[in-house]
């Protein structure tokens, strides 16, 4: 079983770079950010220096765009907010109760692959999940409900810090809503991810109440109030 330390979970984005997620990152010293078209995310080191940031200006370049997720630590202050939004990270604790993995009676939940992302780009392009881009399910497992043989529903596999699965990009077309899509999707993946022996997690907008009560419904309860943040570089 993988060792599930919550601390990895303060700097989500960098323990991911630093860790499972190495192979799709680009790193300068300290600072680090995904591959093009797998993510914009990017971190620094545990308390950075001026050198770290301007590692992270050699990598993304000035007057570029820095998706700093939720960093616990600020940018310098010449550095331009681009947007500011107030979420939650939420978890499945230990010995919450077990979720069904999406077989046997949720037989309609189906893995998605490499033909399947133009399908994906689409649905994303409709609903706006949040940030998904052509090589974004290469993070992680992703899995699709089909209604008359159109995906109208994804949920997937994002950050991986050590131990734990970040559950992502949950989304229903506006169709198909109310059919509990949603709670199927996340709960399959939350049952895969502790099949494995880690622990399942996610990000959610404060002001997205109805998402909350879901994943409450499903075990999860709050760890920690989140602030994200991009900024343009200086």
């Amino acid at each position: 079983m993988a060792d599930r330390d919550p601390f990895v979970l303060d700097d989500p984005v960098g323990e991911s770079l630093r860790g499972p997620h190495a192979h799709l990152a680009r790193r300068v010293g300290g600072a680090a950010t995904y591959l093009p078209d797998v993510s914009t995310f990017a971190a620094v080191s545990a308390d950075p220096d001026p050198e770290r940031w301007a590692e992270l200006v050699e990598l993304l370049g000035r007057d570029a765009f820095a998706d700093m997720f939720s960093c616990p630590v600020l940018p310098p202050s010449d550095w331009e907010p681009v947007f500011v939004l107030e979420g939650r990270q939420m978890i499945r604790p230990e010995g919450a109760e077990a979720l069904s993995p999406g077989d046997g009676a949720d037989g309609c939940v189906v893995e998605l692959g490499a033909d399947q992302v133009p399908e994906m780009l689409a649905l994303v392009e409709r609903t706006r999940p949040g940030p998904f881009w052509s090589r974004t399910p290469e993070l992680g497992t992703y899995l699709g409900i089909r209604e008359k043989g159109e995906l109208v529903a994804m949920a997937g596999e994002r950050l991986r810090p050590p131990g734990w699965t970040e559950i992502s990009a949950v989304c229903t077309a506006p169709e198909a809503r109310g059919r509990g899509h949603a709670a199927r999707l996340v709960g399959a993946l939350a049952a895969r991810i502790e099949a494995r022996g880690e622990g399942a997690f996610l990000h959610v907008a404060e002001a997205n109440t109805g998402a909350i009560a879901l994943y409450e419904k499903l075990g999860f309860v709050t760890r920690r109030p989140v602030t994200f943040r991009g900024f343009r570089t200086r």
